[in-house]
């Protein structure tokens, strides 16, 4: 069923990311090529899933699959949005030339409405008539030229609208697609036991120490204290990935670290806006120091990639994996909240030249040694379009 739906969503993110009425050039070929780069990783994730074994395979994979879908989604959407600037570009115009057309129209109307032997009389006689052939002879052409100008202009209009009306029933199958792919794999999560522990979380303890925690800051200081049976052993070293990690959720940067809010409140972390049911993934192998609800932050997931670094990741409303478990790069963190938004909000908001739909936010602090650091020293950090 997933590759039924990824073969249907990635043809039509073909469709939409490029332009398929006009040559591609600048922001069009790049949307091209990123729905191509979709439709690929998509296809290339089905693959992968078919031919899962074991249950880390099929995280693997489905997380592959997940990641797919939102890439695949989010072509689309971006091609729907160029398609209504297009449109609505095009729509101005002619309106704008309103009466340049209706002139022209008359022009051509009423030369195609007169028999040849009575365009080619003139009051002046034979002389008049040659200089109104030749005359009529340097025009036509031009009108010929605007004629056509404006019969490619009509014809997108029309290819841009009957795109635009296909498309939705081609997001609502992306939409299933994705949901039954987030289905999976959270039922696929469940059935991993394999993975490694570094230690076996007291949740006695934990209890304890979130009731007596008043900040972040106090939490990620306490965590060492909560474990037993830890392996002292040293976590590899990943500082030479500093700045080159790939941020855990593909998003948007509200505020840097810093930054204040609306209230004047600055804090330490990066705050991306992300769209609703987003996949967070790790950004590099690391231990689960905690997971779960912690004060006002919804569920938080702490990770902790080497000795002595945690990266905090506070507001998921699904969170994955267990405290202790050592999970590797690129494994599923958890699912943003929110609700993927109906057909005719996204087509409402493309025809509006926005649709990014980003409701929710991601919180991401990063500490070293219990103090804080700027996240963007760890995160290739860049601004969506």
């Amino acid at each position: 069923m997933i590759r039924h739906l990824a073969l249907v969503l990635l043809i039509s993110a073909l469709s939409l990311g490029g332009a398929p009425v006009r040559a591609q050039t600048g922001g069009d070929a790049e949307a091209g090529q990123a729905a191509k780069a979709a439709a690929e990783r998509l296809d290339q994730a089905t693959r992968q899933l078919d031919a899962a074994e074991s249950a880390r395979d099929r995280v693997r994979a489905l997380t592959e699959t997940v990641a797919a879908f939102e890439d695949g989604l989010e072509a689309m959407r971006d091609g729907l949005r160029r398609a209504s600037l297009r449109e609505a570009r095009l729509t101005r115009e002619l309106q704008s030339r309103e009466d340049e057309i209706a002139q022209l129209l008359g022009v051509l109307q009423s030369m195609g409405s007169r028999p040849s032997p009575v365009m080619l009389l003139h009051p002046e006689g034979p002389m008049g008539t040659a200089r109104a052939g030749m005359i009529l002879a340097d025009v036509t052409p031009a009108l010929n030229l605007r004629a056509d100008d404006l019969r490619r202009k009509l014809q997108e209009i029309s290819t841009l609208r009957l795109l635009q009306q296909n498309a939705a029933e081609t997001l609502q199958t992306g939409l299933n697609g994705v949901q039954e792919a987030r289905t999976a794999l959270s039922q696929a999560v469940a059935d991993r036991t394999d993975l490694p522990r570094r230690f076996t979380a007291d949740p006695v303890r934990t209890a304890i120490l979130i009731a007596s925690t008043e900040t972040l800051e106090g939490f990620a200081s306490g965590l060492s204290q909560i474990t037993t049976d830890e392996d002292r052993s040293e976590l590899p070293d990943i500082s030479a990935m500093r700045g080159k990690l790939p941020l855990p959720v593909q998003g948007q940067i509200l505020r840097r670290a810093g930054e204040a809010d609306a209230a004047g409140i600055t804090r330490p972390g990066l705050l991306l806006a992300t769209r609703p049911r987003a996949l967070v993934s790790a950004p590099t192998a690391a231990t689960i120091r905690y997971r779960g609800p912690l004060l006002d932050y919804g569920n938080v997931m702490i990770l902790e990639p080497q000795s002595g670094t945690l990266f905090v990741l506070a507001g998921l409303d699904v969170v994955y994996g267990g405290i202790g478990e050592v999970i590797p790069a690129g494994s599923p963190l958890g699912l943003m909240g929110g609700q993927d938004a109906e057909i005719g909000d996204i087509l409402a908001n493309s025809g509006n030249g926005t649709g990014t739909g980003r409701s929710e936010t991601l919180y991401i602090e990063v500490r070293q040694d219990n103090a804080p650091v700027d996240p963007e020293a760890w995160f290739a950090t860049r601004e969506d379009d």
